[in-house]
């Protein structure tokens, strides 16, 4: 009995990396395309749904079908709507993300519960019960503070991103170019240096050349990043098309304040280091200096007193 538990443990385990293996070849496949998502969105608009988990069902794909049975279970609907959101503000937009995130999401409760229950064999009933409760909250929690720290990792890359590429944006502005055709060539020159906000203004451009206006491309952008300075960027942009105002200027004047923001951020994180450090000094580096420094004094003193305490 316990080599055909240990056979089946194997084969859950190989199976569940291979399906982790797939999943991830799967979301890395294929790239975003707003043009294609456009047109999906426009005839989206065109139809009526008829229930309100009908947003995750699709004929013609595998992960929209799986979504949808997800979504019928009880508070399924809003969490699949929260970690799409989150999902998004990570820069995770292709169609299948949100599929192979809640793949992998119950693949992880599923190894954690599984690792649980072999590490509590032989033990109490009672506390085996407590500790699939304690790996079944561990399971549910991780993922998503996975996910957040991934938002935040994007987000921080986007705002280091945004002063250059806006003083590049107003540069190209001044020598007569649109604003899409401006930020098309910001995108090209930046894609190797900052890929996410290249591609984040690829997908504003891709949106207003199929149909939609600029205002609605940028509060999109807004919603999807959920960044302060992109907002203040995207009102700009709108309020100077409105008004027939200068955007080159206003952009040179934004970027540089956005420039000293950085700086001032960076001399924070300056001032802060010394604090940070002062702990793992006092706690790892000073105890071994001590050992270092006084180990031989004492151990030499030790020395002297057996010598004066011995037979004479």
């Amino acid at each position: 009995m316990s080599i055909l538990g240990e056979l089946l443990f194997f084969l859950v385990a190989g199976a569940v990396f291979s399906l982790l293996a797939w999943s991830t070849l799967e979301f890395f496949r294929t790239e975003e395309d707003p043009l294609e998502d456009r047109l999906e969105e426009l005839g989206s608009q065109a139809m009526v749904a008829t229930a309100r988990t009908a947003r995750f069902k699709s004929e013609h794909s595998g992960y929209g079908r799986f979504l949808y049975f997800i979504s019928l279970m009880p508070g399924a609907s809003d969490w699949l709507r929260g970690s799409e959101r989150l999902l998004h503000r990570a820069g995770f937009r292709r169609k299948q993300a949100l599929a192979v995130y809640v793949v992998l999401f119950l693949v992880f409760v599923a190894l954690v519960l599984i690792g649980m229950a072999r590490l509590q064999r032989g033990n109490t009933p009672f506390n085996a019960i407590l500790a699939m409760a304690a790996a079944l909250i561990v399971g549910l929690m991780v993922p998503k503070m996975v996910l957040q720290r991934l938002v935040k990792r994007y987000r921080r890359k986007l705002e280091e991103a945004l002063p250059d590429t806006v003083d590049l944006l107003g540069i190209v502005l001044g020598t007569g170019l649109a604003l899409d055709q401006a930020m098309m060539r910001v995108s090209e020159e930046m894609q190797f240096i900052y890929p996410e906000l290249a591609s984040e203004f690829t997908t504003v451009v891709m949106q207003v050349r199929a149909g939609q206006e600029r205002a609605t491309a940028f509060n999109q952008l807004v919603k999807r990043t959920g960044i302060e300075a992109i907002k203040s960027l995207a009102a700009m942009i709108i309020q100077s098309e409105k008004f027939g105002t200068s955007l080159a200027l206003a952009l040179k004047v934004y970027a540089e304040d956005l420039r000293k923001k950085r700086t001032r951020k960076a001399e924070e994180a300056v001032a802060k280091a010394g604090i940070k450090m002062l702990f793992p000094v006092i706690i790892f580096i000073l105890p071994v200096l001590f050992v270092i420094t006084l180990g031989p004094a004492f151990l030499s003193v030790i020395r002297n007193m057996q010598l004066l305490g011995g037979p004479r």
